[in-house]
Protein backbone atom coordinates (compact mmCIF):
# COMPACT_ATOMS: atom_id res chain seq x y z
CA UNK A 1 0.00 0.00 0.00
CA UNK A 2 1.32 3.44 -0.90
CA UNK A 3 0.03 6.94 -0.46
CA UNK A 4 -1.54 8.94 -3.22
CA UNK A 5 -1.13 12.67 -2.67
CA UNK A 6 -4.29 13.64 -4.46
CA UNK A 7 -6.37 16.75 -3.72
CA UNK A 8 -9.43 16.52 -1.56
CA UNK A 9 -12.35 15.38 -3.69
CA UNK A 10 -15.18 17.89 -3.98
CA UNK A 11 -18.48 17.37 -2.23
CA UNK A 12 -17.40 15.58 0.93
CA UNK A 13 -20.56 16.65 2.77
CA UNK A 14 -22.67 15.61 -0.20
CA UNK A 15 -20.92 12.21 -0.23
CA UNK A 16 -21.71 11.74 3.45
CA UNK A 17 -25.35 12.71 2.89
CA UNK A 18 -25.64 10.21 0.03
CA UNK A 19 -24.02 7.51 2.16
CA UNK A 20 -26.52 8.08 4.97
CA UNK A 21 -29.41 7.74 2.51
CA UNK A 22 -28.04 4.62 0.83
CA UNK A 23 -29.88 1.30 1.21
CA UNK A 24 -26.47 -0.39 1.04
CA UNK A 25 -25.32 1.53 4.12
CA UNK A 26 -28.61 0.90 5.92
CA UNK A 27 -28.55 -2.83 5.15
CA UNK A 28 -25.00 -3.29 6.46
CA UNK A 29 -25.79 -1.29 9.60
CA UNK A 30 -29.08 -3.04 10.38
CA UNK A 31 -27.55 -6.48 9.88
CA UNK A 32 -25.05 -5.64 12.61
CA UNK A 33 -27.90 -5.78 15.12
CA UNK A 34 -28.31 -9.44 14.17
CA UNK A 35 -24.57 -9.86 14.71
CA UNK A 36 -24.56 -8.38 18.22
CA UNK A 37 -27.57 -10.25 19.67
CA UNK A 38 -26.05 -13.74 19.97
CA UNK A 39 -22.89 -12.31 21.51
CA UNK A 40 -24.92 -10.64 24.27
CA UNK A 41 -26.84 -13.88 24.80
CA UNK A 42 -23.76 -16.12 25.12
CA UNK A 43 -21.45 -13.70 26.95
CA UNK A 44 -23.88 -12.18 29.45
CA UNK A 45 -27.39 -13.59 29.48
CA UNK A 46 -26.81 -17.36 29.57
CA UNK A 47 -24.25 -17.29 32.46
CA UNK A 48 -26.62 -15.02 34.42
CA UNK A 49 -29.54 -17.32 33.64
CA UNK A 50 -27.68 -20.46 34.70
CA UNK A 51 -26.56 -18.94 37.99
CA UNK A 52 -30.08 -17.66 38.73
CA UNK A 53 -31.40 -21.25 38.65
CA UNK A 54 -28.61 -22.36 41.04
CA UNK A 55 -26.32 -24.11 38.55
CA UNK A 56 -22.93 -24.85 40.11
CA UNK A 57 -20.55 -21.93 39.55
CA UNK A 58 -17.92 -24.30 38.11
CA UNK A 59 -20.35 -25.37 35.41
CA UNK A 60 -21.30 -21.75 34.76
CA UNK A 61 -17.60 -21.07 34.24
CA UNK A 62 -17.46 -23.81 31.62
CA UNK A 63 -20.25 -22.06 29.70
CA UNK A 64 -17.82 -19.26 28.90
CA UNK A 65 -16.00 -21.71 26.61
CA UNK A 66 -18.88 -21.27 24.19
CA UNK A 67 -17.19 -17.99 23.20
CA UNK A 68 -14.43 -19.94 21.42
CA UNK A 69 -15.98 -19.87 17.88
CA UNK A 70 -15.54 -16.09 17.66
CA UNK A 71 -11.80 -16.53 18.24
CA UNK A 72 -11.40 -19.33 15.69
CA UNK A 73 -13.76 -18.22 12.90
CA UNK A 74 -10.86 -17.67 10.49
CA UNK A 75 -10.43 -21.49 10.45
CA UNK A 76 -13.66 -22.15 8.49
CA UNK A 77 -13.99 -18.80 6.72
CA UNK A 78 -12.43 -20.23 3.49
CA UNK A 79 -15.43 -22.57 3.23
CA UNK A 80 -17.70 -19.53 3.04
CA UNK A 81 -15.51 -17.98 0.33
CA UNK A 82 -15.47 -21.18 -1.71
CA UNK A 83 -19.07 -22.46 -1.51
CA UNK A 84 -22.11 -20.46 -2.56
CA UNK A 85 -25.63 -21.28 -1.26
CA UNK A 86 -28.18 -21.93 -4.04
CA UNK A 87 -30.27 -18.88 -3.13
CA UNK A 88 -29.88 -15.14 -2.42
CA UNK A 89 -26.30 -14.87 -3.62
CA UNK A 90 -22.84 -15.55 -2.27
CA UNK A 91 -23.06 -13.55 0.98
CA UNK A 92 -26.78 -13.04 1.59
CA UNK A 93 -27.33 -16.78 1.21
CA UNK A 94 -24.92 -17.55 4.04
CA UNK A 95 -26.46 -14.79 6.16
CA UNK A 96 -29.91 -16.32 5.67
CA UNK A 97 -28.68 -19.83 6.61
CA UNK A 98 -27.03 -18.60 9.80
CA UNK A 99 -30.00 -16.40 10.80
CA UNK A 100 -32.42 -19.32 10.45
CA UNK A 101 -30.04 -21.41 12.57
CA UNK A 102 -29.77 -18.65 15.20
CA UNK A 103 -33.55 -18.32 15.40
CA UNK A 104 -33.99 -22.08 15.78
CA UNK A 105 -31.24 -22.57 18.40
CA UNK A 106 -32.37 -19.57 20.47
CA UNK A 107 -36.00 -20.71 20.51
CA UNK A 108 -34.88 -24.24 21.45
CA UNK A 109 -33.29 -22.70 24.55
CA UNK A 110 -36.78 -21.67 25.63
CA UNK A 111 -37.78 -25.30 26.09
CA UNK A 112 -34.91 -26.60 28.22
CA UNK A 113 -33.90 -23.87 30.65
CA UNK A 114 -36.06 -24.93 33.59
CA UNK A 115 -34.92 -28.54 33.58
CA UNK A 116 -31.81 -29.13 35.74
CA UNK A 117 -31.12 -32.37 33.91
CA UNK A 118 -30.88 -30.44 30.62
CA UNK A 119 -28.05 -28.10 31.64
CA UNK A 120 -25.62 -29.71 29.22
CA UNK A 121 -28.20 -29.38 26.48
CA UNK A 122 -28.22 -25.64 27.24
CA UNK A 123 -24.43 -25.69 26.96
CA UNK A 124 -24.57 -27.46 23.61
CA UNK A 125 -27.16 -24.97 22.32
CA UNK A 126 -25.04 -22.05 23.54
CA UNK A 127 -22.11 -23.44 21.56
CA UNK A 128 -24.36 -23.92 18.52
CA UNK A 129 -25.53 -20.29 18.82
CA UNK A 130 -21.90 -19.15 18.99
CA UNK A 131 -20.92 -21.21 15.91
CA UNK A 132 -23.85 -19.86 13.91
CA UNK A 133 -23.14 -16.33 15.11
CA UNK A 134 -19.43 -16.44 14.23
CA UNK A 135 -20.38 -17.75 10.78
CA UNK A 136 -22.92 -14.96 10.40
CA UNK A 137 -20.21 -12.44 11.33
CA UNK A 138 -17.99 -13.83 8.57
CA UNK A 139 -20.80 -13.43 6.02
CA UNK A 140 -21.85 -9.93 7.15
CA UNK A 141 -18.26 -8.63 7.21
CA UNK A 142 -17.63 -10.06 3.75
CA UNK A 143 -20.89 -8.54 2.50
CA UNK A 144 -19.86 -5.11 3.83
CA UNK A 145 -16.54 -5.36 1.97
CA UNK A 146 -18.26 -6.25 -1.30
CA UNK A 147 -21.37 -4.04 -1.28
CA UNK A 148 -20.19 -0.69 0.13
CA UNK A 149 -18.73 2.04 -2.04
CA UNK A 150 -15.70 3.88 -0.67
CA UNK A 151 -17.70 7.01 0.23
CA UNK A 152 -20.24 4.88 2.15
CA UNK A 153 -17.79 2.95 4.33
CA UNK A 154 -17.28 5.60 7.01
CA UNK A 155 -20.98 6.18 7.66
CA UNK A 156 -21.68 2.44 7.56
CA UNK A 157 -18.90 1.63 10.05
CA UNK A 158 -20.15 4.16 12.60
CA UNK A 159 -23.73 2.91 12.36
CA UNK A 160 -22.58 -0.73 12.46
CA UNK A 161 -20.73 -0.28 15.74
CA UNK A 162 -23.63 1.62 17.31
CA UNK A 163 -26.26 -1.00 16.37
CA UNK A 164 -23.93 -3.85 17.30
CA UNK A 165 -23.48 -2.41 20.79
CA UNK A 166 -27.21 -1.76 21.00
CA UNK A 167 -27.88 -5.43 20.27
CA UNK A 168 -25.43 -6.41 23.02
CA UNK A 169 -27.45 -4.31 25.46
CA UNK A 170 -30.74 -5.84 24.30
CA UNK A 171 -29.63 -9.48 24.38
CA UNK A 172 -27.43 -9.02 27.45
CA UNK A 173 -28.65 -6.40 29.91
CA UNK A 174 -32.27 -5.91 28.79
CA UNK A 175 -32.85 -9.66 28.46
CA UNK A 176 -31.63 -10.24 32.03
CA UNK A 177 -34.00 -7.55 33.32
CA UNK A 178 -36.95 -8.87 31.32
CA UNK A 179 -36.30 -12.44 32.47
CA UNK A 180 -36.95 -11.36 36.06
CA UNK A 181 -40.52 -10.53 35.06
CA UNK A 182 -41.31 -12.84 32.14
CA UNK A 183 -39.02 -15.82 32.77
CA UNK A 184 -36.18 -17.05 30.56
CA UNK A 185 -38.29 -19.31 28.29
CA UNK A 186 -40.37 -16.31 27.17
CA UNK A 187 -37.31 -14.08 26.79
CA UNK A 188 -35.49 -16.68 24.67
CA UNK A 189 -38.56 -17.07 22.48
CA UNK A 190 -38.68 -13.29 21.93
CA UNK A 191 -34.96 -13.15 21.14
CA UNK A 192 -35.38 -15.97 18.63
CA UNK A 193 -38.26 -14.18 16.92
CA UNK A 194 -36.12 -11.04 16.54
CA UNK A 195 -34.11 -12.84 13.86
CA UNK A 196 -37.16 -12.93 11.57
CA UNK A 197 -37.04 -9.20 10.70
CA UNK A 198 -33.28 -9.62 10.28
CA UNK A 199 -34.00 -12.34 7.73
CA UNK A 200 -36.32 -9.94 5.91
CA UNK A 201 -33.54 -7.33 5.76
CA UNK A 202 -31.19 -9.96 4.35
CA UNK A 203 -33.75 -10.84 1.68
CA UNK A 204 -34.20 -7.21 0.62
CA UNK A 205 -30.54 -6.19 0.94
CA UNK A 206 -28.94 -5.23 -2.39
CA UNK A 207 -26.46 -7.44 -4.17
CA UNK A 208 -22.95 -6.00 -4.74
CA UNK A 209 -22.63 -3.94 -7.90
CA UNK A 210 -19.56 -5.90 -8.97
CA UNK A 211 -19.98 -9.63 -9.48
CA UNK A 212 -17.16 -11.47 -7.70
CA UNK A 213 -16.22 -14.99 -8.75
CA UNK A 214 -15.70 -17.48 -5.92
CA UNK A 215 -12.38 -19.36 -5.69
CA UNK A 216 -12.29 -22.37 -7.99
CA UNK A 217 -11.34 -24.84 -5.25
CA UNK A 218 -11.04 -25.09 -1.49
CA UNK A 219 -7.26 -25.05 -1.86
CA UNK A 220 -7.50 -21.71 -3.67
CA UNK A 221 -9.86 -20.38 -0.98
CA UNK A 222 -7.26 -21.17 1.72
CA UNK A 223 -4.05 -20.29 -0.15
CA UNK A 224 -4.90 -17.34 -2.38
CA UNK A 225 -6.14 -14.90 0.35
CA UNK A 226 -2.71 -15.06 1.99
CA UNK A 227 -0.88 -14.86 -1.33
CA UNK A 228 -3.02 -12.01 -2.63
CA UNK A 229 -2.36 -9.80 0.39
CA UNK A 230 1.33 -10.58 0.82
CA UNK A 231 2.05 -9.74 -2.82
CA UNK A 232 1.20 -6.11 -2.03
CA UNK A 233 3.88 -3.52 -1.47
CA UNK A 234 4.92 -3.29 2.21
CA UNK A 235 2.43 -5.98 3.26
CA UNK A 236 4.39 -6.88 6.40
CA UNK A 237 4.51 -3.25 7.47
CA UNK A 238 0.75 -3.00 7.02
CA UNK A 239 0.26 -6.06 9.24
CA UNK A 240 2.58 -4.56 11.86
CA UNK A 241 0.44 -1.43 11.78
CA UNK A 242 -2.72 -3.51 12.29
CA UNK A 243 -1.15 -5.01 15.41
CA UNK A 244 0.26 -1.77 16.83
CA UNK A 245 -2.20 1.03 15.99
CA UNK A 246 -4.44 0.57 19.03
CA UNK A 247 -1.91 -1.08 21.36
CA UNK A 248 -1.66 1.98 23.66
CA UNK A 249 -5.46 2.15 23.82
CA UNK A 250 -5.79 -1.56 24.57
CA UNK A 251 -3.16 -1.50 27.33
CA UNK A 252 -5.04 1.32 29.04
CA UNK A 253 -8.45 -0.33 28.82
CA UNK A 254 -7.21 -3.76 29.96
CA UNK A 255 -7.10 -2.72 33.65
CA UNK A 256 -9.47 0.24 33.84
CA UNK A 257 -11.76 -1.41 36.40
CA UNK A 258 -8.96 -2.49 38.80
CA UNK A 259 -7.47 1.00 38.44
CA UNK A 260 -10.70 2.70 39.50
CA UNK A 261 -11.04 0.29 42.43
CA UNK A 262 -7.51 1.11 43.59
CA UNK A 263 -8.32 4.84 43.31
CA UNK A 264 -11.25 4.40 45.73
CA UNK A 265 -14.25 4.61 43.39
CA UNK A 266 -17.19 2.45 44.46
CA UNK A 267 -19.25 0.09 42.32
CA UNK A 268 -21.87 2.73 41.47
CA UNK A 269 -19.23 5.18 40.29
CA UNK A 270 -17.50 2.53 38.18
CA UNK A 271 -20.76 1.32 36.70
CA UNK A 272 -21.84 4.81 35.66
CA UNK A 273 -18.41 5.61 34.23
CA UNK A 274 -17.89 2.43 32.21
CA UNK A 275 -21.31 0.91 31.55
CA UNK A 276 -23.39 4.07 31.05
CA UNK A 277 -21.38 7.19 30.28
CA UNK A 278 -18.58 5.11 28.76
CA UNK A 279 -20.96 3.16 26.54
CA UNK A 280 -22.47 6.32 25.09
CA UNK A 281 -19.01 7.88 24.67
CA UNK A 282 -17.83 4.84 22.71
CA UNK A 283 -20.93 4.78 20.51
CA UNK A 284 -20.76 8.50 19.77
CA UNK A 285 -17.03 8.20 19.08
CA UNK A 286 -17.57 5.38 16.60
CA UNK A 287 -20.37 7.26 14.82
CA UNK A 288 -18.38 10.48 14.64
CA UNK A 289 -15.22 8.60 13.64
CA UNK A 290 -16.95 6.91 10.72
CA UNK A 291 -18.60 10.11 9.49
CA UNK A 292 -15.46 12.25 9.86
CA UNK A 293 -13.48 9.63 7.94
CA UNK A 294 -15.85 10.21 5.01
CA UNK A 295 -15.47 13.99 5.31
CA UNK A 296 -11.69 14.40 5.75
CA UNK A 297 -10.39 11.14 4.29
CA UNK A 298 -9.03 7.91 5.73
CA UNK A 299 -5.40 9.04 5.85
CA UNK A 300 -6.13 12.23 7.79
CA UNK A 301 -8.48 10.36 10.14
CA UNK A 302 -5.95 7.67 11.01
CA UNK A 303 -3.43 10.35 12.02
CA UNK A 304 -5.80 12.61 13.95
CA UNK A 305 -7.60 9.80 15.79
CA UNK A 306 -4.36 7.90 16.40
CA UNK A 307 -2.85 10.89 18.18
CA UNK A 308 -6.02 11.58 20.14
CA UNK A 309 -6.41 8.01 21.42
CA UNK A 310 -2.79 8.02 22.63
CA UNK A 311 -2.92 11.35 24.46
CA UNK A 312 -6.33 10.59 25.99
CA UNK A 313 -4.45 8.30 28.40
CA UNK A 314 -3.18 11.43 30.15
CA UNK A 315 -6.63 11.72 31.72
CA UNK A 316 -6.05 8.52 33.70
CA UNK A 317 -2.59 9.78 34.66
CA UNK A 318 -4.19 12.88 36.19
CA UNK A 319 -6.79 10.69 37.98
CA UNK A 320 -3.95 8.61 39.47
CA UNK A 321 -2.39 11.79 40.92
CA UNK A 322 -5.61 13.05 42.53
CA UNK A 323 -5.02 11.14 45.77
CA UNK A 324 -8.67 10.09 46.18
CA UNK A 325 -12.03 9.96 44.39
CA UNK A 326 -12.79 13.09 42.34
CA UNK A 327 -15.92 12.21 40.38
CA UNK A 328 -15.93 14.99 37.73
CA UNK A 329 -12.28 14.25 36.94
CA UNK A 330 -12.84 10.49 36.70
CA UNK A 331 -16.00 10.79 34.56
CA UNK A 332 -14.24 13.25 32.26
CA UNK A 333 -11.16 11.04 31.88
CA UNK A 334 -13.08 7.84 31.15
CA UNK A 335 -15.50 9.56 28.77
CA UNK A 336 -12.74 11.22 26.76
CA UNK A 337 -10.62 8.05 26.60
CA UNK A 338 -13.53 5.89 25.44
CA UNK A 339 -14.72 8.58 23.00
CA UNK A 340 -11.30 8.76 21.33
CA UNK A 341 -11.12 4.96 21.34
CA UNK A 342 -14.39 4.94 19.40
CA UNK A 343 -12.97 7.49 16.96
CA UNK A 344 -9.94 5.31 16.30
CA UNK A 345 -12.05 2.18 15.93
CA UNK A 346 -14.27 3.91 13.38
CA UNK A 347 -11.36 4.94 11.12
CA UNK A 348 -9.53 1.65 11.64
CA UNK A 349 -12.60 -0.38 10.66
CA UNK A 350 -12.78 1.57 7.38
CA UNK A 351 -9.12 0.65 6.78
CA UNK A 352 -9.91 -3.05 7.28
CA UNK A 353 -12.69 -2.78 4.68
CA UNK A 354 -10.30 -1.12 2.23
CA UNK A 355 -7.53 -3.67 2.78
CA UNK A 356 -9.76 -6.68 2.12
CA UNK A 357 -10.01 -8.10 -1.39
CA UNK A 358 -13.55 -8.81 -2.48
CA UNK A 359 -12.80 -12.22 -3.97
CA UNK A 360 -11.48 -13.46 -0.61
CA UNK A 361 -13.46 -11.12 1.64
CA UNK A 362 -14.58 -13.77 4.14
CA UNK A 363 -11.12 -15.18 4.83
CA UNK A 364 -9.10 -11.96 4.65
CA UNK A 365 -11.43 -9.90 6.83
CA UNK A 366 -11.61 -12.70 9.42
CA UNK A 367 -7.80 -12.84 9.41
CA UNK A 368 -7.38 -9.06 9.77
CA UNK A 369 -9.96 -8.83 12.56
CA UNK A 370 -8.22 -11.70 14.40
CA UNK A 371 -4.88 -9.90 14.14
CA UNK A 372 -6.56 -6.73 15.39
CA UNK A 373 -7.88 -8.63 18.44
CA UNK A 374 -4.53 -10.27 19.27
CA UNK A 375 -3.04 -7.27 21.18
CA UNK A 376 -6.23 -7.08 23.27
CA UNK A 377 -5.62 -10.68 24.36
CA UNK A 378 -2.03 -9.93 25.41
CA UNK A 379 -2.71 -6.49 26.87
CA UNK A 380 -4.07 -7.73 30.21
CA UNK A 381 -1.05 -9.75 31.37
CA UNK A 382 1.40 -7.13 30.03
CA UNK A 383 -0.46 -4.30 31.76
CA UNK A 384 -0.72 -6.25 35.01
CA UNK A 385 3.02 -6.91 35.20
CA UNK A 386 3.79 -3.30 34.23
CA UNK A 387 1.52 -1.80 36.90
CA UNK A 388 2.96 -4.15 39.52
CA UNK A 389 6.48 -3.03 38.59
CA UNK A 390 6.04 0.74 38.11
CA UNK A 391 2.70 1.83 39.62
CA UNK A 392 -0.35 3.37 37.97
CA UNK A 393 0.99 6.87 37.22
CA UNK A 394 4.15 5.70 35.48
CA UNK A 395 2.21 2.98 33.68
CA UNK A 396 -0.19 5.47 32.07
CA UNK A 397 2.73 7.65 30.99
CA UNK A 398 4.41 4.58 29.47
CA UNK A 399 1.31 3.87 27.36
CA UNK A 400 1.99 7.13 25.51
CA UNK A 401 5.34 5.71 24.42
CA UNK A 402 3.70 2.41 23.42
CA UNK A 403 1.54 4.32 20.95
CA UNK A 404 4.51 5.64 18.97
CA UNK A 405 5.37 2.41 17.03
CA UNK A 406 1.86 2.35 15.53
CA UNK A 407 2.26 5.91 14.26
CA UNK A 408 5.72 5.09 12.89
CA UNK A 409 4.24 2.21 10.87
CA UNK A 410 1.38 4.46 9.76
CA UNK A 411 3.91 6.98 8.40
CA UNK A 412 5.44 4.23 6.25
CA UNK A 413 2.42 4.04 3.96
CA UNK A 414 0.32 7.11 4.84
CA UNK A 415 2.62 10.14 5.20
CA UNK A 416 1.20 13.19 6.95
CA UNK A 417 -0.99 15.27 4.62
CA UNK A 418 -2.17 12.41 2.41
CA UNK A 419 -5.93 12.09 2.29
CA UNK A 420 -6.39 8.51 1.02
CA UNK A 421 -4.02 5.48 1.15
CA UNK A 422 -3.96 3.43 -2.05
CA UNK A 423 -3.07 -0.26 -2.42
CA UNK A 424 -0.44 -1.01 -5.05
CA UNK A 425 1.61 -3.95 -6.24
CA UNK A 426 5.18 -3.09 -7.17
CA UNK A 427 7.46 -5.11 -9.36
CA UNK A 428 10.06 -7.02 -7.39
CA UNK A 429 13.54 -7.92 -8.56
CA UNK A 430 13.46 -11.37 -10.16
CA UNK A 431 14.43 -14.16 -7.81
CA UNK A 432 14.89 -17.87 -8.50
CA UNK A 433 11.56 -19.71 -8.37
CA UNK A 434 10.87 -22.34 -5.73
CA UNK A 435 8.98 -25.58 -6.18
CA UNK A 436 5.85 -26.48 -4.26
CA UNK A 437 7.76 -28.81 -1.93
CA UNK A 438 10.30 -26.10 -1.04
CA UNK A 439 7.55 -23.58 -0.29
CA UNK A 440 5.67 -26.14 1.81
CA UNK A 441 8.85 -26.99 3.76
CA UNK A 442 9.50 -23.33 4.59
CA UNK A 443 5.88 -22.92 5.63
CA UNK A 444 6.05 -25.99 7.89
CA UNK A 445 9.27 -24.76 9.53
CA UNK A 446 7.77 -21.30 10.00
CA UNK A 447 4.64 -22.78 11.54
CA UNK A 448 6.70 -24.90 13.95
CA UNK A 449 8.78 -21.91 15.06
CA UNK A 450 5.75 -19.69 15.58
CA UNK A 451 3.85 -22.50 17.28
CA UNK A 452 6.72 -23.13 19.69
CA UNK A 453 7.00 -19.40 20.42
CA UNK A 454 3.24 -19.18 21.01
CA UNK A 455 3.37 -22.21 23.31
CA UNK A 456 6.18 -20.70 25.39
CA UNK A 457 4.48 -17.28 25.50
CA UNK A 458 1.24 -18.88 26.69
CA UNK A 459 3.18 -20.74 29.39
CA UNK A 460 4.94 -17.53 30.47
CA UNK A 461 1.65 -15.64 30.73
CA UNK A 462 0.15 -18.46 32.81
CA UNK A 463 3.21 -18.44 35.08
CA UNK A 464 2.87 -14.68 35.58
CA UNK A 465 -0.83 -15.05 36.35
CA UNK A 466 -0.12 -17.82 38.89
CA UNK A 467 2.65 -15.78 40.50
CA UNK A 468 0.37 -12.76 40.93
CA UNK A 469 -2.52 -14.82 42.32
CA UNK A 470 -0.47 -16.90 44.77
CA UNK A 471 2.23 -14.29 45.55
CA UNK A 472 4.73 -17.08 44.95
CA UNK A 473 7.71 -17.54 42.64
CA UNK A 474 7.70 -17.38 38.84
CA UNK A 475 7.62 -21.10 37.90
CA UNK A 476 7.93 -21.18 34.12
CA UNK A 477 8.58 -24.92 33.75
CA UNK A 478 5.54 -25.83 35.84
CA UNK A 479 3.47 -23.73 33.46
CA UNK A 480 5.05 -25.49 30.45
CA UNK A 481 4.22 -28.87 31.98
CA UNK A 482 0.64 -27.82 32.65
CA UNK A 483 0.15 -26.57 29.06
CA UNK A 484 1.75 -29.73 27.60
CA UNK A 485 -0.53 -31.98 29.69
CA UNK A 486 -4.04 -30.52 29.35
CA UNK A 487 -6.41 -31.73 32.06
CA UNK A 488 -9.51 -29.64 31.45
CA UNK A 489 -11.56 -28.35 28.54
CA UNK A 490 -9.99 -24.92 29.00
CA UNK A 491 -6.49 -26.43 28.80
CA UNK A 492 -7.38 -28.31 25.62
CA UNK A 493 -8.88 -25.17 24.12
CA UNK A 494 -5.65 -23.26 24.78
CA UNK A 495 -3.63 -26.02 23.10
CA UNK A 496 -5.98 -26.05 20.10
CA UNK A 497 -5.67 -22.26 19.89
CA UNK A 498 -1.85 -22.43 19.83
CA UNK A 499 -2.01 -25.18 17.18
CA UNK A 500 -4.43 -23.20 15.01
CA UNK A 501 -2.18 -20.14 15.30
CA UNK A 502 0.81 -22.25 14.22
CA UNK A 503 -1.05 -23.59 11.15
CA UNK A 504 -2.17 -20.11 10.09
CA UNK A 505 1.37 -18.81 10.62
CA UNK A 506 2.74 -21.63 8.50
CA UNK A 507 0.40 -20.67 5.68
CA UNK A 508 1.50 -17.07 6.14
CA UNK A 509 5.22 -17.95 5.87
CA UNK A 510 4.62 -20.14 2.82
CA UNK A 511 2.55 -17.42 1.12
CA UNK A 512 5.17 -14.78 1.94
CA UNK A 513 7.88 -16.99 0.44
CA UNK A 514 5.86 -17.49 -2.73
CA UNK A 515 4.91 -13.79 -2.97
CA UNK A 516 8.57 -12.74 -2.78
CA UNK A 517 9.25 -14.98 -5.77
CA UNK A 518 6.64 -13.13 -7.82
CA UNK A 519 3.60 -15.35 -7.18
CA UNK A 520 0.19 -13.89 -6.42
CA UNK A 521 0.46 -10.63 -8.36
CA UNK A 522 -2.65 -11.43 -10.38
CA UNK A 523 -4.57 -11.93 -7.10
CA UNK A 524 -3.22 -8.77 -5.48
CA UNK A 525 -3.98 -6.44 -8.37
CA UNK A 526 -6.84 -8.20 -10.10
CA UNK A 527 -10.55 -7.38 -10.09
CA UNK A 528 -12.42 -7.56 -6.85
CA UNK A 529 -10.01 -5.62 -4.69
CA UNK A 530 -11.62 -3.37 -2.14
CA UNK A 531 -11.06 0.24 -2.96
CA UNK A 532 -10.42 -0.26 -6.70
Amino acid sequence: MTASAQPNPPGALASLARALRSWRTASVALLSFSSGMPLGLVWYAIPDWMRSIDVDIRIVGLFTLAQAPWAFKVVWSPLMDRYVPPFWGRRRGWMAVTQVALAAFTMLLAGVGRHPEAIWVVGALALAVALASASQDIAIDAYAVEVLRDDEQGAAVGARIALYRGALVVAGGAAITAAGRLGWPTVNLILGLLYLPMLLITWRAPEPEERVVAPASLRDAVWHPFLGFLARHRALEILAFVLLYKLSDQLTQALTRPFLIDMGYNADHRGIALATVGLFATLIGALVGGWVTTLIGLGHSLWVFGLLQIFSNLGYYVVSLAGGPVLPLMYGATSFELFTSGLGTGAFSVLLLRMTQKRFSATQYALFSSLFALPRLLAGPIAGVSVDAMGWSTFFLSTLVMGIPGLVMLARFVPLGVREPVFTVEEAAPRPPLGTAQIALRGALGGLVVGAAGFLLDAALFAVKTMRETKGAFDFWAAVWRLAHPASITDWLELVGVSAFAVISGLFVAALTAARRGAGRNFAAGPGMAGD
